[in-house]
């Protein structure tokens, strides 16, 4: 054997070490989490800040919601980085910082009072951060700065709404219906609704809501893709998951109910749902697109936790565990698509379903089910969302929101559904690139450890949709207990 094979023999060997302490990390961390909530509910308590803030983590039945959807994407995005990253490099920088924003995404999830919440939201921007950098391109790093620009601008807004909860809640502990004094409440409710709108907008941001949106699509065509994935997935919720518990978990869902607070988060909904769509239906770089489209589908979630019901909070939360699933497979898929061919924009993917069936198959469902297209898993979370705003007490937003969601979906099916139909029916005059150098041509696509994350991530995406009965009556129960009331 030459020295320059045993070299290559040698990096194959350290590289399979890697890959086999980081898949044992990643799979006690996951199970270790997935022990923990679902063995019972627990508390615990780590130090305390002041005399009555303590940073304290609970298990709630909503946490258990988010740990679950953040584990099992984290594990399968993981498993796929361990081919794509010898795209990219660098790979122990990769699976450290992989792995330390698991970590902190899960105390964020578990977190059982406002500043444990908000210290661990803030932790999961900074550990997040060197994903979105990792090539280290001034694009990258532009982006990266970006990203913590408007994600620290975010955070202070939302700072600035928790200074004035903390003098008018009993507590800053999470409490389903809310924890506000509404004796200490009287007369100030001005400067605290407006103190609400703050935290609506700053930790909108991470949620890549208008107008703290647009370092969303700068940070995520950038990074490589498992990053992508779970960037577009997963840490958005992390906004979503703050609102949640700011919204219904302190301030109490009565207070805001019909208020220029809960106009004001309807528009920025709506008008971020039609304009990420809008991008999306317009940008030619795929990745770029399905970051718009992000923009746009987050924004659906929000939309139905701002009309207050417990219909629209069931469809908000059932679509965070559709799209983490259904955008995971997207840019996993678009991964695959520039891992094999190294190309980027959506009119260089004609004719190449001929090559990769397996993940254009998985790209197609995976779009369908984004659309909502029955009976996928994306349909029952829309539906669950149209309900909630026809059964408000919202106004015209009654009727503009599903309007709105309806022209999305159109849109969606726009800027999704060419790429599977150029792919697999290129027409007539299509002729195919060939030609020595061709990266089409050197990276055939095989079933291996990338496809096989595509097909369980596609494959979650039919399931929600064909069996969504257990799933609809676990997030109707937390509904239940939040709006003492249930769902009619």
């Amino acid at each position: 054997m030459s020295h320059e094979k045993l070299e290559n023999s040698l990096d194959e060997k350290k590289l399979k070490k890697l890959h086999c302490i980081v898949a044992a990390v990643l799979l006690i961390l996951v199970l270790s989490a997935l022990y923990a909530v679902w063995s019972g509910e627990g508390s615990l308590t780590l130090f305390y800040i002041m005399d009555n803030i303590p940073i304290y983590f609970h298990v709630d039945a909503l946490a258990r919601v988010f740990v679950t959807v953040t584990s099992i994407v984290w594990l399968l995005a993981g498993f796929y980085a361990f081919i794509y990253m010898g795209h990219e490099g660098n790979e122990k920088r990769f699976f450290f910082f992989y792995i330390l924003v698991y970590v902190v995404l899960i105390a964020l999830e578990l977190s059982g009072n406002l500043v444990t919440l908000y210290f661990f939201y803030e932790l999961m921007t900074l550990t997040s951060m060197p994903l979105v950098l990792h090539n280290g391109s001034r694009e990258a790093i532009m982006a990266a700065l970006k990203y913590l620009f408007y994600s620290m601008c975010g955070a202070y807004c939302a700072l600035f709404g928790i200074y004035f909860l903390y003098q008018y809640c009993d507590t800053l502990t999470f409490r389903a219906g809310g924890t506000l004094n509404m004796t200490l409440v009287s007369g100030n409710e001005t400067i605290l609704l407006i103190s609400v709108l703050m935290m609506l907008i700053g930790f909108g941001a991470k949620a890549g809501m208008f107008p703290l949106h647009s370092w969303l699509t700068s940070a995520h065509p950038v990074a490589p893709a498992p990053a992508s994935a779970v960037l577009s997935s997963i840490i958005v919720k992390g906004g979503v998951l703050a609102i949640i518990r700011s919204v219904y978990y302190i301030v109490g869902v009565d207070f805001i109910r019909g208020s220029f607070v809960q106009t004001a988060w309807i528009i920025l909904t709506l008008l971020t749902v039609f304009m990420g769509s809008m991008l999306a239906y317009r940008e030619k770089v795929f990745k770029k697109r399905l970051a718009y489209s992000t923009v746009s589908q987050v924004s659906y979630i929000l939309f139905g936790l701002a009309m207050l019901t417990p219909e629209g909070f069931v469809g908000g939360v059932l679509h965070v565990i559709c799209h983490a699933f259904i955008k995971c497979a997207l840019f996993l898929a678009a991964g695959s698509f520039i891992f094999h061919t190294g190309r980027t924009r959506v009119d260089e993917y004609a004719g190449i379903g001929k090559h990769m069936n397996i993940t254009l198959w998985c790209y197609t469902i995976a779009s369908l089910a984004l659309i909502g297209i029955p009976p996928m898993s994306g349909f029952i979370s829309k539906w669950y969302l149209a309900q909630g705003a026809l059964q408000s007490q919202t106004g015209i937003f009654r009727f503009l929101g599903p309007a709105v969601l309806l022209l999305s979906a159109l849109l969606t099916a726009g800027y999704l559904l060419p790429v599977t139909i150029k792919g697999f029916l290129p027409g007539k005059d299509f002729i195919p690139e060939t030609g020595e150098g061709k990266e089409s041509e050197c990276r055939k696509e095989r079933l291996d450890i990338m496809n096989a994350a595509l097909i369980i991530l596609a494959w979650f995406s039919i399931l929600f949709g064909v069996l969504p009965n257990p799933l609809i009556s676990y997030v109707s129960e937390i509904a239940y207990r939040l709006f003492q009331g249930g769902i009619r």
